[in-house]
């Protein structure tokens, strides 16, 4: 397909046509005409150049719901992208028409207890884009406040500039799980962000990593990626050899962090009984809202299990790491493109495993 270059933007006037990726209910995704927004005090237009898809915007339209956000009413999608300034709201000093910037998707109070502590990704009041029932960024053209939207120098591409998102994920997740040079860590699940969770965890010294995964094809891109080593899980397999299996990849006692990107009920629950006694096993992937996990196990091995809720100030880390080459080329991780146009074959591609996709993007 033919794609205008990336540092082509156009100015909106009042004969351009956006266009939006909006979910009307569970199982009704359609491409619509909407608005061009104009931008408000402190805030800036943004012609987008490139939105990702996550299984998160998959699992809205298939179910309705992500985690404890119902779909409600009708929203766009999409929350990883970056673009170019189009235009700028009275008070903003710090970006111009033209600037390439990539989209951190939440916008919180700034005043609340949380905020001031600097856990604003944990306020109360966050406007999350693309979570019910607030409007994502899969649009033409979208407005944000400046506060929230961070350059990116041309070195890194609009594609790496969408990617920051999960990897923003992926660096909240070491933090987390408190991984470090020398440490071992396992991951559960070989998704866009266990995968990109590897480059920043390699990129850190953590050593050794395994993954886990179900298809051939994804434990196959991370050992390209420098697992050290994979393990592929066997739907109905023993739960007690399963995890056995993988201790024993880690010289028997386990990995002394565990990082579970899926979701999945048995996948957490293996990724806490294979992490090393007073260890930590931390869960990224959504899944249900009520899971049944091994508490036993973990309590008299004294496993910590903690919780990751998206990021925070990570998004000059990941834009650092990417342009100092810290964490090396990340785009071949984008394996199918679509033009806006074609936005709804983009999210089909996403859900159809057997298309062997690991990130989709929409470009514009």
């Amino acid at each position: 397909m033919s794609i205008a270059p990336e540092s082509e933007f156009v100015i909106p006037n009042q004969s351009t046509i956006n266009l939006g990726v909006q979910l009307k209910e569970k199982d009704d995704l359609q491409l619509v005409e909407i608005p061009v927004p104009k931008p408000e005090k402190d805030h800036v237009q943004v012609q987008l150049k490139c939105v990702g898809i996550c299984g998160s915007d998959i699992h809205l339209w298939k179910y309705g719901e992500i985690g404890i956000f119902p779909v409600t009413q009708p929203q766009l999608l999409g929350h990883e992208g970056a673009g170019i300034v189009t235009a700028v709201g009275e008070n903003v000093t710090s970006l111009r028409v033209g600037d390439r910037v990539a989209i951190e998707a939440g916008i919180p109070c700034s005043f609340c207890d949380q905020c001031m502590s600097g856990r604003y990704h944990l306020c109360p009041d966050v406007i999350f884009k693309s979570t019910p029932p607030y409007d994502g960024i899969l649009a033409k053209y979208i407005t944000h406040p400046a506060r929230w939207l961070h350059k990116i120098p041309a070195s890194i591409s609009f594609e790496e500039g969408a990617l920051l998102e999960p990897l923003s994920v992926a660096i909240a997740a070491v933090d987390r799980v408190r991984a470090k040079f020398g440490k071992s860590l396992l991951i559960t699940g070989c998704g866009p962000v266990g995968l990109l969770i590897l480059a920043v965890a390699k990129a850190a010294g953590v050593h050794p990593i395994g993954m886990t995964d179900v298809q051939d094809h994804r434990l196959e891109y991370a050992k390209k990626m420098g697992a050290t080593f994979t393990y592929k899980i066997v739907p109905g397999n023993s739960e007690t050899e399963t995890v056995k299996e993988i201790r024993k990849l880690f010289g028997g006692e386990g990995a002394e962090c565990s990082l579970e990107c899926t979701g999945i009920e048995s996948s957490f629950r293996t990724a806490i009984m294979a992490t090393r006694e007073a260890g930590t096993c931390c869960l990224v992937g959504v899944g249900k809202n009520d899971q049944t996990i091994p508490v036993n196990n973990f309590a008299m091995r004294e496993v910590d299990i903690r919780g990751l809720f998206r990021y925070h100030h990570t998004y000059p880390r990941a834009i650092a790491l990417l342009s100092s080459g810290a964490i090396q080329d990340i785009k071949h991780l984008v394996t199918h493109k679509y033009e806006f146009k074609d936005a709804l074959k983009a999210f089909e591609t996403t859900s159809d495993y057997s298309r062997g996709a690991i990130k989709v993007q929409i470009l514009n």
